[in-house]
């Protein structure tokens, strides 16, 4: 009995003793899966730390760097006696030293704390470890870049003309040397010279050193630092406009707006002027068209030519041709009296009536001096005919006798 009693209170020891160890292990077991979890969180925490140093690092270094020639801009950090300090993050620090700095003390003398300015870059990592700007070079760069941005919009601007040569006028521009070719001028300007002559269409362009005009810039050349103006360019399509609603053959009125040696200028309506060449001023010989014309003098003229945005007048179209009736008048070998009415290289030019004129030639008298001695001008001859073509408008006369 007593045996029996001792095995129970055994047995029920034995089935706590498991109890506890059952306990023991199950607590055991979930303060090692604690731990376990605790360990596992730390391990998230530090790749998660890992990955944003690499993503920062790769956002870092996506951004590209400024390289040499590239423009900049950033606040003034620090101004010093030799050196000026630029806030380029993330880049680094600019500084303008040297001779940059001396080139632009002008501008640095301005400068305050906080300013920001653009400027170039000219090395990339000096020795100190600075990025080395130019705030010149920048300037220089900026210039080109709206240079470039005006031939590109067309714009119209007002310069003054600082000199003119043979070629054309020079005109500045933001402290760059401009040139505006001769043939780029409006027709008021363009030199009216008729033979040509580069010493006269130089006097004629210095009559416009100091006169404000308005330019067009065609050409920008930032290596070879020249920019090409044109006073042409903001007129020129509605020039066509206007000049399409005329053709050849079309009888208009016009307004003189100035008589130079080789003809007479016509404004036939606002922004279009025509020429009307001394050789389709009259049948007859005209000299001088300023003896003939007055400026805003009204006159009808007949256009000729159409060529090249520019048009060509007559006024003689508008007049019987004499030529017509001569035909039936005048015929080869015929003598006929002649009023000399000018002297040129090839002989003398003699009147037979009014538009009928014939060449004397040099050769029948050997020098232009011996010609002289025997043909006064104004003075009447008789001469023969030699050569009469009315369609082609030609006559050549021989000298038959003495003045008349």
């Amino acid at each position: 009995m007593l045996e029996k009693l001792k095995e129970k209170i055994a047995g029920i020891k034995g089935s706590k003793v498991e109890e506890t160890v059952e306990e023991k292990t199950v607590t055991k077991k979930a303060s090692t899966k604690k731990v376990v979890t605790d360990e596992s969180t730390e391990a998230e925490k530090e790749l998660r730390l890992k990955k944003d140093t690499v993503m920062s690092k790769i956002v870092n270094d996506s951004i590209t760097p400024p390289g040499i020639g590239d423009i900049v801009e950033g606040p003034v950090i620090a101004i010093e006696k030799s050196g000026v300090y630029i806030d380029l993050t993330p880049y680094g620090t600019g500084i303008i030293y040297g001779r940059e700095y001396i080139s632009a003390r002008d501008v640095v003398k301005k400068m305050n704390i906080g300013d920001k300015v653009s400027a170039k870059v000219v090395d990339v990592d000096n020795k100190e470890g600075y990025i080395e700007l130019s705030l010149k070079e920048a300037r220089q760069a900026l210039i080109w870049s709206e240079a470039e941005e005006l031939i590109k919009n067309k714009t119209t601007l007002e310069l003054p003309v600082q000199e003119a040569n043979k070629g054309g006028l020079i005109i500045s521009w933001q402290g760059i040397i401009g040139f505006l070719p001769a043939s780029q001028l409006k027709t008021e300007h363009y030199p009216r010279v008729a033979d040509g002559d580069k010493d006269k269409i130089l006097e004629e362009l210095k009559k416009m050193v100091g006169q404000k005009i308005s330019v067009c810039m065609i050409s920008a050349l930032p290596k070879e630092g020249k920019l090409i103006f044109s006073e042409k360019s903001p007129e020129h399509k509605e020039k066509e406009k206007i000049i399409g609603k005329y053709k050849v053959g079309d009888e208009v009125s016009g307004t003189v707006t100035g008589m130079v040696d080789f003809g007479v200028f016509v404004k036939l309506e606002e922004g279009l002027e025509g020429l009307v060449h001394i050789s389709e001023i009259n049948w007859s010989l005209v000299e001088d068209p300023r003896l003939l014309f007055k400026v805003g003098e009204k006159v009808k003229v007949k256009i000729i030519e159409i060529k090249e945005n520019k048009i060509s007048l007559s006024l003689k179209a508008l007049k019987e041709n004499p030529w017509v009736e001569a035909a039936t008048k005048y015929k080869k070998d015929s003598v006929v009296d002649g009023v000399i009415i000018k002297f040129n290289k090839h002989g003398a030019l003699a009147s037979v009536e009014e538009g009928i004129a014939g060449l004397v030639h040099i050769s029948e008298f050997g020098t232009e001096a011996k010609m002289k001695t025997q043909l006064e001008l104004g003075k009447t001859y008789s001469f023969k005919i030699t050569l009469f073509d009315p369609k082609e408008q030609k006559m050549a006369l021989s000298f038959v006798g003495g003045k008349k």
